[in-house]
Order: structure tokens, then C-alpha cells, then sequence
């Protein structure tokens, strides 16, 4: 389906390297499908020498159009990602592509200036929208836009985003005044197609992005749908985190000889601390309160497993005294853009959200994220802590587990590939007694979280003892 040749980018010196799958084996250790490292990498991981600083070629070195540069500089982008260094020569040279990379990583850059470049420097092109991107959520939809809108300010490209939930009449307007660009959730998108309000046929590059998470959405059937009003002729590119049978068939009939590009699929970004901390079920939410309370961070972003747990648990918080936000998928288009806006801009300090926030909320405010109820698996992990340390910043993760935990604990550290350490609330006893009570214990420091939180002093033993 794709190029046997696959190019990843080594977690640690932000390296490109080639890398050819074997079925059944793997180069970088057991429970491993991909690599993570290059050679000369984990080879010093192995010997456990320190890490080379990435290596990584500034903006300039992909000869984009100067307006797209000076805009790149104005949004403070001072060198490419590992994933854009993967993907954007890629993508400029109009090779299809099937991108795999951490979330927080510079994905929509990635194919944005592409986009734009190509779109500034084709001669004599048709007119009408030129390039699709389409994504899952309303949420990404307006994000990506906004990126358009960034990096775009200096020239005359027009986009459009269009989801549902909200009236269709605005969108309509924006469609058939003309754009050249659409970002899109598939269903809707489907209705402006059938209403005759965009027409396609002059669009020569199509983004799927999220792709696993359409596919978990149920939206591949929309997406069949909308591949038929395309033109076979196109550049396409898909990113998605993992890759079900049902995805692989997609991309072999959507994408002709794709290259891949892998960017640290197994391991969220390096600039973020783990932290387990057990705690009984009943007690989670005093803990939460307790570590609201002494940490004075940025923004902090919990997680929940239930629409209505996160709506309960907001209220909590903010009976406690914390500006609060919820999000989920009860909550209206507009409550979503209020909730995200308030949160943004530091008027809620704390959101409560469920898994509908794991996935391209890009709020560089947030410098910590709190798992109060336990993600599904590995992937889930990644993707909610992916919220904090962003675009090189320095966060935080800490998960509430119970021993009921225990599997998903050890998947995440599998697939991390090191264990993840345990770390006590002082001033709390969470032991089988079940009941909270003070202890005078000297407040320890951890990294941002303020006092209280200090190593677990068992550091090998198992995440749940103590």
C-alpha cells in the first residue's frame, strides 16, 4: 500500500532515519512495533549516556513563499518540529503522504504551510477551493482554521470551517463567495455538498486528519462519501495516531505510493513529567481540591471518564473556590467556544472535561493535566497529556489510580517503555483506612505542582504500594 521505505524521527536528537518493518520482530526492544530512537540513540539509551539536543533545521531551509516566512516568524516559530522537518519537504514536493506523530507536535503546521505555499506559487490554477481538510471535531475544525488564518494574514487566501451544530446559513455565505480553503467535519461538509453550495473539482490536496479518530466516530462512511466528489488527481495527506485494518484499506485506495513519516508515535513529548498517585476512589476529589489548592501554576486540565462525572465534578471545583469551565459532549457549540475562550484566556483556571478535550486542544496556557479517572489505554494517555508541555514547553501529567488501575498502568509504561513514578499527596493518607486526615510532614517540592508532592520513597516497588 505504501512505500516499504519509512522515515522516523528519532524522540531524542529529532533526526530523520529510515527504518524498514519486519514482520514479527522489532528493532527497539520487546513490546515495541515501531522505533522511537534512531540507532546511534538507543544505543546511548541503552549504555545510559546522556541525550544529544535535537538537531533540528530552522524555517528558512524549506524555501517557503517570504510572506508565509514572516508570518511564521510573527507567530513566534523559531524552528520546525521533528514532525514538520519529517513532513513538510515532503509535502512540498507533492508526494502523498501518511503522517504518525505524538499530539502537541506542530501536525497542523505541518500541512498548512504546504498548503498555502502551494497555493501562492501555482501558476494559472483553477479557481475555487483548492484544498480540504477534514477532521473530526468542531473543536479541531476552528483550531486548524485559526492556523490558517495565522500563517496565512499576509495574503489573500480565504478558508472556511464548517461543522454542525451550529446555523448553516453563515457557512453557506462563506462557500459561495468562495474559498480556497475548507476545514470540515465530514457530515456536514456532505450536507453543503449535496446542497450545491461548494463544488470540489478543482481541489488538488486533501487532508484527513485524525483519521483513527474518524474511524472511531464512525465517519468512514462519510468520508467514502466525500472522496467521490474528488478528483483522483490530488495530493493527499493522512495523519493518525494508530491504524486499524479498516484505516489501511482506506488509505490504499485514497493515497498513491504514500511515504511515512513516524515522529515519536510511542511516547508523548519529552518536556512533560509523570506522575502516578494512589488514591481510593472516594477520596479523588478531596486529593483533586488538594492539589488545586498548592499548585500556582498555569491552567489545569482534569479528565474525567464520563460526560456526567465531568459536570458533577466541575460544580465541586467550583464550590471550592476555582474559576471553572466543563466541557463535553452535552454542552452546546456555543458553551464549547465560551467554555474554551474562558479557559484560554485565564479567566477559568481549571477545565473539567471528558476525552472530547484529549485530542487538538491547543492551549499553551495549560501546564498540567490531571487523569482523575484512569484513560482506556495507552493511546488515550498520550493524547490527553499531550494537552500540556506543547510546542516545547515544560509540563506536567499526574494520574489518581486505584488498584483496579493496575493493567492500564502497566500498558501505558509498556508502551512508554519506562516506568512511570509514584509520587504521595503529603499531608494526606490515602491508606486502606479510607479517611483523609492531616499528618505534620514538611511539604516537599515537585517540579510546578508547588509542595507536596515528593517521590514516592520506594521509587522500584510497584505503582500502587504504600
Amino acid at each position: 500500500m505504501s512505500s516499504q521505505v519509512r522515515f522516523h524521527v528519532c524522540r531524542d536528537c529529532g533526526q530523520q532515519f529510515v527504518f524498514t518493518p519486519r514482520r514479527g520482530k522489532s528493532s527497539v526492544g520487546r513490546g515495541f512495533s515501531r522505533p522511537t530512537r534512531c540507532p546511534d540513540c538507543l544505543a546511548r539509551h541503552r549504555d545510559g549516556q546522556a541525550m544529544p539536543d535535537a538537531a533540528v533545521s530552522p524555517f528558512g531551509d524549506f524555501h517557503l513563499d517570504s510572506r508565509l516566512d514572516h508570518a511564521v516568524s510573527e507567530a513566534g516559530f523559531d524552528t520546525p518540529t521533528a514532525v514538520q522537518s519529517a513532513a513538510i519537504p515532503l509535502a512540498l514536493s507533492g508526494r502523498d503522504l501518511i503522517g504518525t506523530a505524538q499530539t502537541g507536535t506542530g501536525k497542523t503546521a505541518a500541512f498548512v504551510l504546504p498548503i498555502l505555499h502551494r497555493l501562492l506559487n501555482t501558476q494559472g490554477g483553477a479557481s475555487g477551493t483548492r484544498a480540504l481538510v477534514v477532521t473530526p471535531t468542531r473543536e479541531l475544525a476552528e483550531q486548524i482554521t485559526a492556523a490558517v488564518k495565522s500563517l496565512s494574514r499576509y495574503t489573500k487566501i480565504r478558508v472556511a470551517s464548517v461543522y454542525g451544530g451550529v446555523n448553516m446559513k453563515p457557512q453557506e455565505r462563506a462557500l459561495r463567495d468562495g474559498v480556497e480553503i475548507i476545514v470540515a467535519c465530514p457530515g456536514r461538509l456532505l450536507d453543503h455538498i449535496e446542497r450545491k453550495n461548494t463544488n470540489l473539482g478543482a481541489l488538488d490536496t486533501l487532508v484527513l486528519d485524525e483519521a483513527d479518530r474518524m474511524l472511531d466516530m464512525g465517519f468512514l462512511p462519510q468520508i467514502r462519501r466525500i472522496l467521490r466528489f474528488l478528483p483522483s488527481e490530488r495530493q493527499t495527506m493522512l495523519f493518525s495516531a494508530t491504524f486499524a485494518p479498516e484505516l489501511e484499506k482506506l488509505a490504499s485506495g485514497a493515497l498513491r505510493d504514500p511515504v511515512r513519516v513516524e515522529a515519536d508515535v510511542c511516547a508523548p513529548p519529552r518536556t512533560i513529567a509523570h506522575a502516578l498517585c494512589p488514591c481510593p476512589q472516594k477520596l479523588k476529589t478531596p486529593v483533586l481540591l488538594e492539589l488545586l489548592k498548592r499548585s500556582d501554576a498555569g491552567g489545569v486540565l482534569v479528565f474525567t471518564r464520563t460526560r456526567h462525572r465531568a459536570e458533577r465534578l466541575a460544580k465541586h471545583v467550583a464550590d471550592a473556590g476555582f474559576a471553572t469551565a466543563s466541557l463535553h459532549s452535552d454542552k452546546s457549540q456555543g458553551q464549547r467556544q465560551r467554555a474554551l475562550e474562558d479557559f484560554r484566556s485565564g479567566r477559568c483556571r481549571v477545565m473539567v472535561a471528558t476525552d472530547i478535550a484529549a485530542r487538538g486542544l491547543d492551549i499553551n496556557t495549560i501546564s498540567h493535566v490531571i487523569n482523575y479517572d484512569m484513560p482506556d489505554g495507552p493511546d488515550s494517555y498520550i493524547h490527553r497529556i499531550g494537552r500540556t508541555g506543547r510546542a516545547q514547553r515544560e509540563g506536567d501529567a499526574l494520574t489518581l489510580v486505584t488498584p483496579e488501575d493496575h493493567a492500564t498502568v502497566w500498558a501505558i509504561e509498556r508502551a512508554l517503555g519506562e516506568r512511570i513514578e509514584t509520587r504521595k499527596l503529603d499531608g494526606f493518607s490515602t491508606g486502606a483506612s479510607g479517611a483523609a486526615s492531616q499528618q505534620e510532614k514538611p511539604l516537599a517540592p515537585i517540579r510546578r505542582w508547588g509542595p507536596g508532592i515528593p517521590r514516592s520513597s520506594a521509587g522500584s516497588a510497584a505503582p500502587f504500594s504504600g
